[in-house]
């Protein structure tokens, strides 16, 4: 082997990478290479292990700096068969311990894959075939690469070279500073849902955005490292202007980028944002979708309300330990819109989504602060008129609600001064509760609301009309109560997304 020179790498991976593919689309490729590789993934190792041209191909990683940029070295290139030497080099390199020692002085490919790789459970080979567009940019190397396993697909934006500091400047030159570097084993591992590794997920609601870093085990359960959310009041003036305002729109971009930041600390290997109602109705979104991607190069699907509903239900059935046959109904009340989901057992039979979200109706009947019985009066009944798309369904033997309003009622419930999620999850809340509830913020101004114990004190103008909404879900299934589940939205796509 020629002379070994460590190199510095950055790495990330997604289905799209904003002005970064703009700025490499100005440029002619250096090369253009089709290439199909098999990687031995390990659940926990670091290496990079591939078979290449018919060579075993690893390199070891040696440091991650302040930036998170990673330096690799190249420690073995070598033709089968392997000698045990090699085989040492490789399972190094991997992180694991054989079940038993090697039976064999030299391997080949198959013998390797067959007596080594297959008996271990925490290793796993992947097929990968790449198109890779290489590039120069600023002295450095970089590649746009699109990725295709039997896992699934996915795409990666690397730069490398033995300069840190011009890969850094590189990277920024691309506007992608914010996200998390991401080898190739971290990303495979994820792609296959194997082994243990972090995954984020960002949930831009109309009143608040939602943070969540999962760790998945590797027996596959998932455990959470971050979860809170921020309100930020994207929806503010939506409902009179019909338009995403720049101030809520500056602050939600900036709690966004935050979370991005914080994610790139905890050395997440993915994240994925989803939009929901507030920005499926305005017709700047895109406006939105771009401000967001050029401060953080996070990029925001906007989801439909039926996918929303959807990935809620899974979240709640799944977190709240229902098993079984049985009617079941999930609502996810928000700040622009509800959506529902009809199910039988683990089975969705119905969902939809309706426009009624507790912003719309702040603004709509003025209920952030005291009101008189008869304006309640007025809310409750344009909410029931706005929910009529449930009547009809029946009563179910199970009504899980989730969403900012819920959770904040369960909390006040229970009078948590720091919310607890785990003594949220699970509550069980009757109609005498929230009518309640009902009554101490129909006479109590924002700031007097916000003294309440339990009560997210950002949530003081709109927790009136969150509460009536569960109330009328409630009224019109015909339920005298509800089981709260704090697994909404995001726990649903941390699950389909990355397993």
């Amino acid at each position: 082997m020629s002379e070994i020179v460590p190199r510095w790498e950055w790495r990330t991976f997604d289905r799209q990478f904003g002005r970064a593919e703009t700025t490499l689309a100005a440029l002619s490729p250096v090369q253009v290479v089709e290439s199909s590789e098999l990687y031995v993934v390990s659940a926990a190792g670091e290496g990079v292990v591939k078979v290449r041209d018919e060579l075993m191909d690893v390199k070891q990683l040696h440091e991650v700096d302040a930036d998170g940029l990673e330096r690799w070295s190249p420690v073995l290139k070598a033709p089968f068969p392997l000698s045990s030497t090699d085989l040492a080099t490789v399972v190094q390199a991997l992180g694991v311990e054989l079940t038993s020692p090697p039976a064999r002085t030299t391997y080949s490919w198959a013998e390797l894959l067959v007596e080594v790789v297959d008996p271990q459970p925490d290793l796993l080979a992947v097929e990968v075939h790449k198109t890779r567009r290489r590039f120069k940019l600023g002295g450095c190397q970089a590649e746009l690469t699109d990725v295709r396993t039997d896992h699934g697909s996915t795409r990666t934006l690397a730069v490398e070279s033995e300069s840190a500091e011009s890969v850094m400047a590189a990277v920024a030159e691309l506007g992608l500073v914010t996200r998390p570097n991401v080898n190739y084993s971290r990303a495979l591992r994820v792609l296959a849902r194997f082994g243990v590794e972090r995954c984020a997920v960002v949930d831009v609601g109309t009143n608040s955005v939602k943070f969540h870093i999962g760790e998945r085990n590797a027996d596959g359960v998932w455990r959470r490292v971050v979860d809170r959310a921020e309100v930020t009041r994207l929806g503010d003036g939506l409902e009179e202007s019909g338009r995403l305002n720049p101030e809520p729109m500056a602050r939600t971009v900036e709690a966004i980028a935050g979370m991005a930041s914080e994610a790139k600390a905890q050395r997440v290997a993915a994240i994925a944002a989803v939009g929901t109602a507030g920005l499926r109705i305005a017709p700047n979104r895109q406006d939105f979708v771009d401000a967001v991607e050029a401060r953080c190069a996070v990029h925001v699907d906007v989801i439909s309300g039926e996918d929303e509903a959807r990935l809620a239900y899974l979240a709640a059935v799944a977190g709240l330990g229902l098993k079984g046959r049985g009617s079941r109904v999930v609502f996810d009340t928000g700040g622009g819109s509800s959506q529902f989901s009809f199910g039988d057992g683990d089975r969705v039979t119905e969902r939809f989504s309706v426009e009624v979200g507790a912003v719309r109706f702040t603004e709509q009947y003025a209920l952030d602060g005291e009101v008189s019985p008869d304006v309640l009066a007025g809310a409750l009944g344009a909410i029931e008129q706005d929910l009529g798309r449930l009547r009809g369904h029946g009563t179910p033997e199970t009504l899980v609600g989730m969403g900012g309003a819920v959770t904040n009622l369960a909390a006040v419930r229970h009078a948590l001064p720091a919310y607890d999620p785990d003594v949220v999850q699970g509550t069980v809340l009757d109609a005498a509760e929230i009518e309640r509830q009902i009554e101490l913020y129909r006479t109590h101004t924002a700031d007097q609301r916000r003294e309440v114990v339990g009560l997210q004190p950002a949530r003081a103008e709109v927790i009136l009309a969150g509460a009536l909404i569960v109330r009328t879900v409630l009224r019109v299934l015909g339920k005298d109560s509800l089981t709260v589940s704090d697994r909404g939205l995001r726990y649903g796509v941390l699950s389909e997304r990355f397993g």
